[in-house]
């Protein structure tokens, strides 16, 4: 996701085309190598590396790939930034190093298989299954490139910025009149003119102004032809003999486009991810984990919204957004179930169902296998108002479970926060 200033620089009023969009979107994220790979076969300039995830693979890099280098980058592979300034909880600073080359291996050692902490990860931080090994460049110029969707432009904007190599939002805060926005039409694609105007703000000190205009229009090529919704570049160098290089990028890719990005798609990293997610995922549920106690199951986005709005107005905490759509079967709910018990967070369920194509005594059903096959440790509220809600009661009766039922949305929230006091 475009992260906070970023977002402030695009401000304004949405589009047309923006309004239609405002649910949650999941947008793929790769490693950084795997960004290097897809850049290289569009032809942008980046460092020769290869990404080692053994110690024997450590050496036969060094050996292949990097055999008249005295130095050599050493660079931590984890979905998330900061990773420079980050600390594994083994006590190593930092997670991207410059050292010798008979250094790399003892280096590697110690960050393959740990857990590396930076400003994104949280404090429970993720674990490094790979290091990206690359060249060391005598860098000039750091400078910022990016291409985002802009909802206000209805199309792909080009930020560029002469300074680089830190974070957009120091960035925007301290060079903001260094900034420049390209909008590109969408239709016309990318022009030299549009390419210039971005090379020109990036103000390039040595390297050749053609040449980077075609670098330009390269990554825009990218952009677009690989469904990207993000491509950031920071920096983007010069090198000592006047290379244009993305020395470092990440790139975020949309999930709707999976279905031709077939390539793209096979490099998804899921021991990055939220477990749960990637659970739900392979079920077809829509979830997402929060850092709440009361785990929620709701059909529809919108009525799973307006149930954690009332859960935070009676002084709870939502612990997911998990919208079982509408035509959610019982082996969905059990899964749903499933999901929600694995996180030890949550001290109370609530499942609101207004069933319109979503019929209650599927949902209902649903709950009671659950029961059978997960052990219900926390109290669990039920809201069921819609088709054959007459039936679901009864489901739920019989089971013989122990349920709060509740009337209305608002009774439900209320029960369920009093419940986790209880």
């Amino acid at each position: 996701m475009v992260r906070g200033s970023l977002r402030k620089l695009l401000s304004g009023s949405l589009s047309l085309a923006g309004k239609w969009q405002q649910q949650q979107l999941r947008r793929l994220n790769i490693h950084e190598y795997q960004g290097a790979e897809l850049m290289g076969k569009y032809g942008i300039n980046v460092p020769r590396g290869v990404a080692v995830s053994s110690l024997s693979e450590v050496k036969d890099a060094i050996q292949k790939v990097f055999p008249n280098e005295s130095e050599v980058v050493v660079k931590s592979q984890i979905l998330a930034g900061g990773r420079g300034l980050g600390t594994f909880k083994s006590g190593l600073q930092g997670g991207v190093h410059i050292v010798k080359k008979d250094e790399v291996e003892d280096l590697a050692s110690k960050m393959l298989g740990q857990i590396l902490v930076t400003k994104q990860t949280g404090p429970q931080g993720k674990v490094v299954s790979k290091v990206y090994l690359c060249e060391k460049l005598s860098l000039v110029n750091e400078m910022y490139f990016s291409i985002i969707l802009d909802r206000k432009s209805a199309g792909p904007l080009i930020i560029a910025c002469s300074k680089g190599g830190t974070s957009i939002e120091d960035l925007a805060e301290k060079y903001p009149d260094m900034i420049i926005k390209v909008p590109i039409n969408v239709f016309k694609g990318i022009t030299d003119e549009d390419a210039a105007k971005v090379v020109d703000g990036l103000a390039p000190k040595g390297a050749d102004r053609s040449s980077c205009i075609e670098q330009v229009k390269k990554l825009y090529e990218l952009f677009c032809k690989s469904d990207c919704t993000l491509l950031e570049i920071n920096p983007l160098a010069e090198t000592a003999d006047n290379q244009l290089v993305a020395a470092d990028a990440k790139m975020n890719f949309d999930d709707n486009a999976a279905f031709r990005q077939k390539e793209i798609f096979a490099m998804r990293d899921t021991s990055q991810e939220d477990p749960r997610e990637v659970a739900a995922a392979k079920a077809d549920l829509n979830y997402i984990g929060l850092d709440g106690e009361i785990g929620c199951m709701v059909n529809g986005a919108g009525l799973a919204m307006a149930t954690m709005d009332i859960i935070k107005l009676h002084g709870g905490t939502p612990a997911n957004f998990l919208d079982v759509g509408g035509n959610a079967s019982e082996g969905q709910v059990v899964e749903a179930f499933k999901i929600l018990t694995s996180d030890d967070r949550v001290k109370a369920i609530l499942v609101n169902i207004f069933g319109g194509i979503m019929k209650c005594d599927v949902i209902a059903s649903g709950i009671v296998n659950a029961a059978k096959q997960v052990s219900l440790k926390v109290p669990v509220v039920v809201r069921l108002e819609g088709t054959n809600v007459d039936q679901g009661k009864r489901i739920l009766k019989e089971s013989g479970m122990t349920l709060i039922t509740a009337e209305d949305l608002d009774d439900a929230a209320e029960k369920a926060v009093k419940a986790i006091s209880a």
